[in-house]
């Protein structure tokens, strides 16, 4: 680990100093900037290589109104459910500094420059009783009805072809001194959402990324220790 750091030092400065910027100046974000974002996230992987994912890019102020009373919505039921609870490596004065910037997001979100949905219209493989015979024969009969139940394998494909993509979307607004933030609580209303942006009903969306000039300061991270999560050859 401390030869690749020495190796790349500004990837690994970027990777440790990506706080989550919740505080944006409403300065416009230059068209450029914002492609040079989607580019990164295209340069991911995507499972077998279907690279069937999209990215909404949002700057419309009137759009972003008709989005502000969702977003509003969706905060607030997270707020009042799930994000009642301090998180265990988290002391309280902590968490209630992340949700007052919570709270701060949501009040001015109207103000946001731009906001970046990442989609993906999955292409469900055509399958074949020669294909069903040998994943049968490979996974079992049990193996293949976990792999068919409530399309698990689909959601995990999806997920595991967008979620790349948005790191390297993070990386890139941190390396151009962007702040930007995942969050996935538009999902709570994604129909909603997905009606205000046109976006095929085929087609699901992953996450609502804010993205604009930051007022705070990027900083160290805080994460558990790599001895507390780190497992060698078996948990």
């Amino acid at each position: 680990m401390a030869n690749d750091q020495q190796k790349n030092p500004q990837l690994f400065e970027t990777m440790s100093t990506m706080r989550a910027m919740r505080r944006l100046k409403p300065d416009p974000v230059p068209d450029e900037l914002l492609e040079q974002l989607v580019q990164a996230a295209v340069w991911a992987p995507s499972g077998s290589n279907l690279q069937q994912f999209h990215y909404v890019v949002v700057t419309d102020r009137k759009v972003i109104s008709r989005l502000e009373p969702l977003w509003r919505r969706c905060v607030d039921a997270y707020l009042g459910s799930a994000g009642k609870a301090t998180p265990p490596e988290m002391d309280q004065a902590a968490y209630g500094r992340m949700v007052a910037a919570i709270e701060y997001q949501r009040d001015h979100f109207t103000d946001t420059p731009a906001l970046i949905i990442p989609c993906y219209r999955y292409v469900q493989p055509k399958g074949d009783l020669d294909g069903l015979r040998a994943m049968h024969g490979s996974l079992g009969t049990g193996g293949l009805l976990r792999l068919m139940r409530n399309g698990v394998f689909s959601t995990i494909a999806e997920t595991s072809s967008v979620y790349p993509g948005v790191q390297n979307l993070l990386l890139a607004a941190r390396g151009l001194g962007l702040g930007a933030t995942i969050t996935v609580w538009h999902l709570m209303l994604e129909r909603e959402w997905k009606q205000v942006l046109g976006i095929p009903k085929d087609v699901n969306t992953f996450a609502a990324i804010p993205v604009g000039w930051p007022k705070g300061n990027f900083g160290p991270v805080r994460r558990r220790p790599v001895a507390e999560v780190m497992h060698r050859d078996g948990w």
